[in-house]
């Protein structure tokens, strides 16, 4: 496989945020300085209108990282054809920097689910990923990116630990991987896992982007709601994590009770910040 490479990659240096409507005219208007812009790859499926129209001006301006949430590479019943087809023209019109989607199963059948739900970290479950990784990638033309979820259970027969099973996943189909630093920490507070570990496991080189969203808790544990500020210990464990990768495209992640854009904005300075620390370490190793 012959990867294409998008005319501008993402700046390590500097983080970016995802690119919601609300924002569409305050970005265009005073174009701050990101190291770029990600969007849910489906809501930009249709062939034309307004949100593709927006897209396409944004990438002049910014390098597009296309992240799936429905593409469901776990399924048993296999790949959506249309999805992966409706995919592969969107890359194909966008020429995205970045394109990635999760770990995890979200469709049984013509049934789809609102939810990202973990898979067994198990042999059957490696080989099966590898497989949808490779198809898609082959549809493509190009790697993807696999990120890590969070994950509200734990399969009883996994025997595989989950940093093991991205890297090996990794290593097999040559994807990278995206590193959500949060889900690490949401699983390591409800299950008791240790997230050290998944960065250990992890080839720093495989990386390819990360990142950090706000958690919410309640009385049960975290929940991974994409609806806060980027909580302290998140905070803390990416600036391990960056000791290990160097610096990484880092992207602010909310989805939900949108803020406004400035707001946004001072995570991403948090963010940069991290990042020049993490440049100067890698200069003086």
């Amino acid at each position: 496989m012959a990867p294409r490479f998008p005319a501008h990659a993402p700046d390590p240096a500097r983080a970016g945020i995802g690119l919601r409507a609300p924002h569409f005219e305050a970005l265009a208007a005073r174009r701050p300085p990101l190291g770029f812009l990600e969007v849910h790859s489906e809501n930009f499926f249709a062939e034309g209108g307004p949100a593709l129209a927006w897209l396409e001006r944004f990438r002049a301006d910014y390098p597009i990282s296309l992240h799936g949430v429905g593409l469901s590479l776990g399924s048993a019943s296999g790949l959506d054809p249309d999805h992966l087809a409706r995919l592969a023209r969107l890359a194909d019109r966008i020429e995205p920097a970045l394109v990635s989607e999760h770990l995890c199963w979200s469709r049984a059948g013509s049934r789809h689910l609102a939810e990202l739900l973990p898979l067994p970290y198990t042999q059957e479950s490696l080989d099966l990923m590898a497989s949808r990784v490779a198809q898609v990638q082959d549809a493509l033309g190009r790697p993807i990116l696999v990120e890590n979820v969070s994950a509200y259970l734990r399969y009883a027969h996994s025997t595989i630990p989950e940093g093991e099973f991205i890297a090996t996943l990794a290593r097999r189909t040559g994807c990278g991987v995206l590193l959500d630093v949060n889900n690490a920490w949401v699983n390591a507070v409800n299950h008791g896992t240790d997230p050290e570990a998944l960065l250990r496991a992890l080839d720093p080189a495989s990386v390819g982007e990360i990142h950090l969203a706000g958690y919410t808790a309640t009385d049960d544990g975290l929940v991974d709601t994409h609806g806060e500020a980027v909580h302290g210990p998140v905070w803390d464990l990416y600036a391990r994590a960056l000791e290990r990768t160097g610096p990484v495209p880092t992207l602010i992640e909310w989805d939900n009770e949108l803020p406004p854009l400035d707001t946004l904005l001072g995570e991403a300075a948090k963010a940069d910040r991290h990042l020049a620390s993490a440049r100067r370490l890698k200069a003086a190793a």
